[in-house]
């Protein structure tokens, strides 16, 4: 976990991630991504000088009508010391027996993000920390600029106004690769998702393609990651961003 925890430092340090005082939801689907982050930030409090809380929250989707097994992250959770709830939801049947949506993806997000948003409020945290890694984010910019013709990504930290509360990511410099080994090496018991449209997706579709354009040109994902940061788009440049001078 060490390389992990060192991405992991540097994004709360470049983003100011966290402060004293946090109480922070981490958003656990069971998958890898959660699950490293869960132990980062686990792992950190020891070290990292910031004094902070955690809770760890599943939004269990029923996908197909067959609630989730969680049982090995809430052994986790007891092993830590960790707060742990499971909430059971509907999602998975609105979105695909009721709604039959031909983009699952968009509306499945939509209601994970009110449901998680809630449950922060009512855990009484004052922030919610998500597993989006490095590769997340190339990915998310080159989606939104072939699909919906727009330069933009998501943020490594938000301010949600209407919740009051902030959405962090402190995975964001942690290449998915990394991530896949941190989470062998510590035998984290991912869950299988159970998503009828698993494989299927614009994403999968998209991480195929910067794949490939990494095999012809290797180098591709870093570059685009760079131009980001360098561009500051939606806050990638960091706290201590300065705008290039401009040469006539």
């Amino acid at each position: 976990m060490q390389k992990i925890l060192g991405y992991m430092r540097k994004a709360i340090q470049e983003y100011d991630l966290i402060q004293n005082g946090d109480r922070i939801c981490v958003g656990v689907s069971g998958g890898k991504d959660s699950l490293v982050l869960l132990q980062g930030l686990i792992l950190l409090r020891r070290f990292i000088g910031i004094d902070y809380e955690l809770v760890a929250v599943t939004l269990d989707p029923n996908f197909n009508g067959i609630p989730g097994d969680f049982s090995s992250v809430d052994q986790l959770c007891k092993d830590a010391g960790v707060e742990y709830h499971v909430l059971k939801t509907q999602i998975g049947e609105i979105v695909f027996d009721v709604r039959k949506e031909t983009n699952p993806c968009s509306l499945c997000a939509r209601m994970r993000r009110g449901a998680l948003h809630d449950a922060t409020l009512a855990h009484g945290c004052n922030k919610i920390a998500l597993g989006h890694n490095y590769d997340d984010a190339v990915e998310t910019f080159i989606m939104n600029l072939f699909t919906e013709g727009r330069i933009g990504c998501f943020s490594p930290k938000s301010y949600l106004s209407r919740k009051n509360i902030h959405l962090i990511r402190p995975l964001v410099f942690a290449p998915e690769k990394e991530i896949r080994k941190a989470a062998a090496k510590n035998e984290l018991n991912v869950v299988k998702s159970r998503c009828p449209a698993d494989g299927h997706t614009n994403r999968q579709r998209t991480k195929e393609f910067i794949a490939e354009m990494e095999h012809k040109d290797h180098g591709f994902k870093d570059r685009i990651f760079g131009a980001m940061k360098r561009s500051n788009i939606d806050g990638w440049g960091g706290v201590n961003y300065v705008p290039p001078v401009k040469k006539d």
